[in-house]
């Protein structure tokens, strides 16, 4: 049973199980369970209403990133449940985007949690993807390039259609959650070094994890979609999805710039736009694409704030520990 284009309603046919890889980030994502309540959040609750810890520059970045994940979650659930779900046909596939729309509901009442707790205006944080220019393109740029797939009468019959579901699934799992993500991660998980905002900061480490397992899926569908049908895989398909993944690059670096203007100790904007061209090289390599910004990672901590190995004190607060994240590879 290929991935696209077979029987949708079957539900006998998951064993024997054809594509392994699903199976695998299926089980990955089960031993990485967690909720948002898990993490204690009373020093941030301090921070935020203390005068003298945060500065103005650490505020806006706290409140725009709050304010782009929350609307940018919803709108990948949105495509998960709406279109992925229905054209995508294997069904070791779509047990994982089950688990993912779970984990994305997750990431949404996390949003919820940190309004809540740091008692900020909900009208405030959840209208920016209105009310902040980058934030809003970001948002536009990625409904733009995946709206065919929304159609009632859409279908991945044909070679044109095939091309325009991976438009979809590479603006959402390697832009939206593979480009447009890791500014923000990067910026809380700064201010975490500080030790400031901490809580945030853990939710994020735990997004951002889960983020992985969603970027890895992804591309292995993208992969699995060009291998059984090489002849979508054009040269001039390929021109133009490298095309739309550059401009996605631009609107990050303007969001970084917008999010954090004066930057951070010892952290620029112009660092947090190297960062991003850097994780963008590792998304076009992942699909086949050709490299364009041959940047170095001038954030190698990034990698370690998320490798659990390393972070031995990290479940001391936690109920439930993970099971197998130690053998997940973080961006």
């Amino acid at each position: 049973m290929p991935i696209i284009n077979s029987v949708k309603t079957d539900p006998n046919k998951i064993l024997p199980i054809r594509y392994p890889w699903a199976r695998e980030h299926y089980k990955a994502g089960v031993a990485n369970n967690w909720v948002p309540e898990e993490v204690s959040m009373q020093r941030d609750v301090e921070q935020w209403k203390s005068t003298s810890v945060l500065s103005a520059t650490e505020r806006r970045l706290i409140l725009w990133n709050l304010g782009f994940f929350s609307t940018a979650e919803s709108l990948t659930a949105n495509n998960i449940v709406l279109a992925v779900y229905n054209h995508l046909t294997a069904p070791e596939a779509r047990q994982y985007l089950l688990r993912q729309a779970f984990e994305e509901a997750i990431h949404t009442d996390t949003f919820i949690y940190c309004c809540d707790t740091l008692g900020l205006d909900p009208d405030e944080i959840y209208n920016m993807y209105q009310t902040i220019p980058s934030i809003r393109d970001k948002d536009d740029f990625v409904v733009e390039i995946t709206r065919s797939v929304f159609d009632p009468g859409f279908s991945t019959e044909g070679m044109e259609n095939t091309r325009l579901f991976l438009r979809d699934l590479v603006g959402f799992y390697v832009i939206m959650e593979g480009i447009f993500f890791y500014a923000g991660f990067a910026m809380i998980l700064a201010l975490k070094r500080q030790n400031k905002m901490v809580g945030i900061g853990e939710q994020f480490e735990f997004i951002m994890r889960d983020e992985s397992l969603h970027l890895a899926f992804g591309c292995d569908v993208i992969n699995t979609i060009r291998a059984e049908n090489p002849d979508v895989w054009s040269r001039e398909f390929q021109e133009e999805l490298v095309t739309l993944i550059r401009r996605a690059v631009e609107l990050e670096k303007r969001y970084a710039y917008d999010a954090c203007p004066q930057g951070l100790l010892g952290i620029n904007p112009e660092q947090f736009c190297e960062y991003v061209e850097y994780i963008t090289e590792r998304r076009l390599d992942r699909i086949g694409l050709t490299k364009q910004y041959g940047t170095a990672n001038p954030f190698p901590w990034m990698s370690q704030s998320t490798d659990l190995s390393k972070e031995k004190n990290f479940f001391e607060t936690r109920v439930t520990e993970y099971q197998t994240g130690a053998a997940l590879e973080w961006d």
